[in-house]
């Protein structure tokens, strides 16, 4: 029972931390509805390229049959490294990139057997899901077989559950603006916490060895940061 517990909750969590960014732009595909762009194609894209991020990921759980309990816990430093990243960098243009994609996507020809606004919305789902991939490789390294399917299961029901909210927050502007704003804040700290859940849980890290990882590894993003913006001076 703790361990069904355990897979909704830790999985619950993932999805929620992952997607949050894909309410913002399940929200501009849905502003966009007309003759040709109907409703199917959004949630059949979105379900389409959902279900690739989740194949890209399934070495976690294929790993996970192999490695041993305590490198897979590693793996969480993953998520944390994501989530310090998005701290350390507040890269506050990023929305703004997601959805200059998605125009471009959704302007796109590409001849495929889907239709091609399906494609288009299963391509910026796929190409805004680095971070999804990042973080369930090791959640699915660390679960076994049993908290794997129920983990699938669940994201394919809040996925539909993410569908109808956006399509219904299209109606609710201050709400959408609201997630907009405030969700990039929110994200790093959850993917840090289920990071070192990852990590603490697998025992592959001490709670003191798990803290100073997390300071080497901003010790690094800022370093790589600060190289970043040098490079940039001095190309000008």
């Amino acid at each position: 029972m703790n361990e069904l517990v355990t897979a909704i909750t830790t999985g619950s969590i993932a999805f929620i931390a992952t997607n949050i960014d894909d309410i913002v732009i399940l929200l501009l595909f849905f502003s966009q509805i007309n003759a040709t762009f109907r409703h199917r194609h959004v949630v059949v894209g979105q379900f389409i390229g959902f279900t690739v991020l989740l194949i890209f990921s399934l070495s976690g759980l294929f790993g996970g049959l192999v490695l041993s309990k305590s490198w897979i816990g590693l793996l969480g430093l993953l998520p944390i490294a994501i989530g310090i990243s998005s701290l350390v960098n507040k890269e506050e243009d990023a929305l703004q990139e997601v959805v200059a994609t998605t125009e471009e996507s959704k302007a796109s020809t590409i001849t495929s057997f889907l239709s091609p606004q399906t494609y288009s919305v299963a391509a910026v789902t796929i190409a805004n899901g680095s971070d999804n991939i990042s973080v369930y490789v090791p959640l699915f390294a660390s679960s076994n077989l049993e908290s794997f399917v129920i983990i699938i299961g669940l994201f394919f029901l809040l996925l539909g559950v993410w569908c109808y909210v956006a399509y219904k927050l299209i109606n609710y502007r201050v709400i959408a603006d609201v997630l907009t704003r405030y969700g990039n804040h929110i994200v790093p700290f959850v993917l840090i916490g289920l990071g070192a859940f990852i990590v603490l849980k697998s025992g592959a890290l001490s709670l003191i060895k798990l803290a100073a990882s997390c300071l080497c590894l901003v010790i690094l993003v800022k370093n790589h940061e600060d190289s970043d913006e040098i490079g940039k001076n001095s190309s000008r």
